[in-house]
């Protein structure tokens, strides 16, 4: 498979570098874009972002990568996290920097493009660019956690997110929880 994996200023670096960690560049293609903002939060937010060998690294502002042409064939872009700021510039089709045209070449080609805001709280501009990007293809998916596995530490609770992304972009991950019937009934204080 051949992948973007960008991030953004957001806070939630650690959502990248746990996807990172589950994708194997020896299996997949892996590029890695970054704006200027997002290197930044993960200075202020890891001690060192862990880049796995076999990922190619790029800048936010070079054009001559292959991902920024509708003519190069790749699977999927995932940008995580992703500010409301560059969900909103994705939303109005704007192609200023490389990861921006990326974004807008992916729904261009009806290619997947998974965008995972984290902040919050939305105001009404937000939620009508979230409304613009599904209407154009976008999978957004929140980086809202989930809680049915028992997750025991951070790393944990941010699985289960990572879980979700790559259950969307198709890769394998047999460590993800999937629900099942057990059979068992609900209690009253369940109700």
């Amino acid at each position: 498979m051949k992948l973007v994996i960008a991030a953004t200023g957001a806070s939630g670096t650690i959502y990248l570098q746990r996807l990172l960690e589950q994708i194997d560049p020896v299996a997949n293609e892996v590029h890695l874009v970054m704006s200027g903002h997002a290197r930044q939060v993960a200075t202020q937010e890891t001690d060192e972002l862990r880049i796995p060998s076999g990922v190619s690294k790029h800048p936010e502002n070079d054009l001559n990568v292959p991902y920024v042409s509708g003519s190069a064939r790749f699977d999927a872009m995932v940008i995580v996290p992703c500010s409301m700021s560059t969900l909103g510039r994705i939303a109005t089709g704007s192609g200023e920097t490389a990861l921006l045209r990326t974004a807008d070449v992916f729904l261009k080609e009806h290619r997947k493009l998974i965008v995972v805001p984290r902040e919050t709280p939305w105001n009404l501009i937000h939620a009508r660019n979230v409304v613009t990007l599904l209407e154009a293809g976008a999978i957004v998916l929140p980086a809202i956690p989930s809680f049915y596995s028992r997750p025991q530490s951070v790393r944990d609770v941010v699985d289960t997110v990572i879980w979700r992304i790559l259950d969307q972009v198709g890769l394998p991950n047999p460590r993800a929880y999937r629900w099942r019937d057990d059979g068992a009934s609900t209690t009253p204080a369940d109700a």
